[in-house]
């Protein structure tokens, strides 16, 4: 029943879903007309905000770019791929592809969520090897098992809270850090991943299509079978048929493993001196100083990492109308006017429900954790001190940290019905195939709308 369920919604994605760029236009016109009509915006000032945004994405965008590139180059290393083939000695049924991969994806979100590129990649490499693997259905696994992030290590939320001289106490919104053992480390935190590790594999079990599956060689833009040239082979292949210098620094490894050593010197430096702090600059860094260890020579690489980013252009332009959406969200107060309508109907048996259900709305308009909480953080925070008047300090710290935790696990969770962040799984899982969002989407409705009962229930009741 769950099943067909599932298929249904699929379906009515399908057909009436656009594509993801389409789903940002829309948006932007959306954010655009509701500022007028909600604050009073000049068509004008609405424009302004919306250039002002256009470019303020951009690192985050190249970030992005790279962190795809880099993770996705590792993959197409001779070890890399050595180690895929003996996984499916025990890996062999499309039951167990699913599972394994949502598991797998969970577990390596929470150390950072930008590891659903290596997810990605463990998926795609596996549907190439076990027949009867749906793959639209695989790439909704993948993109699912990303949602545990929020809970982790890189949740961006509890980690600005607790760094010293944040915006929030530049602004007096709170007197002073929250240490993570009030969100990250809290029960209600430990009992969401708990949640994520345990239902997610039992539910896309539950979820996996009974009709003929769709699998990746069905979806290949290109049907003819091209003969599969390794790294290597087309590296030999480069090379002048005469001795010649640049042939021999091309394939140099000795100099290649120089650089590779001085990056994991300051790798380890990095690591000693600031302990397990994971961001997104660091985690590419180790990446691209991993590929240079694991291709051994500067062709090898140089040709991994140009195999790696063909098809990264829905990040390159698609990023920039985002930006676009939050600065209009920002700059107008449509978000803050937004935070405040919210706050304002809070109480203190139900304030956590409405940070839950403020933080998944805004996420469809500022797609970015972080960047959402500046915009409707403060004001949620304000409206929990008001609720609080009279209580001692240490329990409207605990009421803070519970609004702040419900803002981002509302954010994170609609983000299966947002696509913004398919554009960091799609360039690896759907690279050379006829795939869109709209084939992926309906797949995770009936998840959305499980965990959004179980959740809004638990950042109410649970204990902290």
């Amino acid at each position: 029943m769950i099943s067909k369920l599932g298929q249904k919604f699929t379906d009515l994605f399908q057909k009436n879903m656009p594509d993801a760029f389409v789903f940002a236009l829309i948006l932007t016109l959306i954010t655009g007309i509701a500022s007028m009509v909600w604050v009073d915006a000049t068509p004008i000032k609405v424009l302004e905000s919306w250039y002002g945004g256009f470019w303020t994405l951009l690192e985050f965008g190249m970030q992005m770019v790279l962190l795809i590139v880099t993770g996705y180059c590792i993959a197409l290393s001779p070890i890399i791929g050595k180690a895929i083939d003996k996984s499916t000695k025990h890996i062999k049924t499309p039951t167990q592809v699913y599972i394994f991969v949502t598991l797998i994806g969970m577990l390596l979100s929470m150390v950072s969520w930008g590891w659903v590129v290596i997810t990605a990649v463990l998926a795609r490499e596996l549907a190439l090897r076990i027949k009867g693997v749906n793959y639209p259905f695989l790439i909704a696994c993948v993109y699912f098992s990303m949602n545990s992030w929020v809970a982790g290590l890189s949740s961006s939320i509890p980690l600005l809270l607790n760094t010293e001289k944040n915006y929030m106490i530049e602004d007096g919104v709170v007197p002073a850090t929250i240490s993570t053992s009030y969100t990250l480390g809290s029960y209600l935190n430990i009992a969401m991943i708990l949640l994520y590790v345990v239902l997610a594999p039992l539910m896309m079990y539950l979820l996996i299509p009974k009709k003929k599956p769709i699998e990746i060689h069905d979806l290949k833009a290109d049907k003819t079978e091209q003969p599969k040239i390794e790294i290597e082979e087309e590296a030999t292949n480069l090379k002048l048929p005469f001795r010649a210098l640049s042939d021999q620094l091309n394939n140099s490894m000795p100099l290649q493993f120089i650089i590779a050593f001085l990056g994991l010197a300051y790798i380890i430096y990095y690591f000693f001196t600031t302990g397990f702090n994971l961001n997104l600059n660091i985690m590419i860094f180790v990446f691209i100083i991993l590929g240079l260890f694991l291709h051994k020579t500067p062709i090898r690489y140089g040709i991994a990492m140009r195999r790696a980013s063909g098809n990264v252009s829905d990040i390159l332009f698609q990023f920039p109308f985002y930006a676009g959406i939050m600065g209009i969200l920002i700059h107008t107060g449509l978000g803050e006017e937004l935070a405040n309508l919210i706050a304002s109907v809070a109480t203190i048996d139900n304030y956590p429900f409405y940070a839950y259900l403020l933080g998944g709305v805004v996420n469809f308009a500022i797609p970015s954790g972080g960047g959402e909480f500046a915009v409707i953080g403060p004001s949620m925070i304000e409206a929990v001190n008001v609720i609080g008047t009279g209580l001692p300090q240490e329990k409207l710290t605990e009421m803070t940290a519970r609004a702040s935790l419900s803002i981002a696990y509302g954010e994170s969770l609609t983000n299966l019905l947002q696509p913004f962040f398919l554009l960091l799984v799609l360039p690896v899982m759907g690279a050379g195939l006829k795939i869109q969002a709209r084939d992926i989407m309906g797949y995770l409705v009936i998840p959305f709308l499980l965990y959004f009962i179980i959740q809004s229930l638990m950042v109410v009741y649970l204990p902290l």
